[in-house]
């Protein structure tokens, strides 16, 4: 009993300090991403919480920013396909990367991938929420400001994501570009592939059903 107790605070206290490790990674993208795999400063757990803090904000966002920045209409949004527009490109992102990096000698796992991402995305809920309560207090001339820093946190997140590739794969520069750009194109090349898969399931189902309505008919 008091090994299993020892462990948990163990536990707790890693997933802690692999949770602050994400705001040394923002800012020391180079060797934060470095140590986050090849010394195993980041946690699944971790990479998790940061992914659940961007949907909740991106949530957030919808109820709380000020109308003069974001209108919604809540009769037309379904919020499960508004989170899903956020999980697919993810799953997509981290599926391709390490698909197209194991052919060409990357150095990082699957799990590796994804939890690197996450960490990438620190920023959004950084800048993000604090935005949300300032576009309450702020007039329409002052929207420039606001969709500069907003933009920012897309940047800087995105600018993370390539960097944490390439330090996790270990590549160049020039090669970790050339792959970032390949992964795009691979999700692209997904996306089609499940459109004509989905199309054909739903032909298939479309046959069946119109196939059971005429024996139904005819008997």
């Amino acid at each position: 009993m008091i090994v299993s107790t020892t462990k948990e605070k163990f536990d707790w206290a890693k997933y802690k300090d692999s949770l602050k490790f994400s705001l040394y990674c923002i800012t020391h993208p180079l060797d934060g991403f470095w140590d986050l795999t090849h010394e195993k400063r980041g946690t699944i757990a971790a990479a998790n919480t940061i992914l659940a803090l961007t949907l909740l904000i991106r949530i957030m966002k919808l109820r709380y920013t000020s109308f003069i920045f974001m209108q919604v209409y809540w009769e037309d949004l379904n919020i499960f396909l508004y989170l899903a527009s956020i999980l697919f490109p993810l799953a997509l992102w981290v599926v391709g990367n390490w698909g197209l990096t194991t052919l060409f000698d990357g150095k990082g796992r699957l799990d590796q991938v994804y939890m690197a991402t996450c960490y990438a995305l620190t920023p959004y809920p950084l800048i993000q929420f604090p935005l949300m309560v300032f576009s309450n207090f702020v007039t329409v001339d002052e929207a420039e400001f606001y969709s500069v820093v907003s933009a920012l946190s897309l940047f800087w997140a995105a600018m993370l994501v390539i960097a944490a590739m390439g330090q996790i794969h270990e590549y160049s520069a020039k090669k970790n570009i050339l792959f970032t750009v390949a992964t795009l194109f691979a999700m692209l090349v997904m996306i089609f592939i499940l459109m004509i898969f989905f199309s054909m399931i739903s032909q298939g189902v479309a046959y069946f059903i119109s196939l059971a309505k005429e024996l139904m008919f005819r008997i």
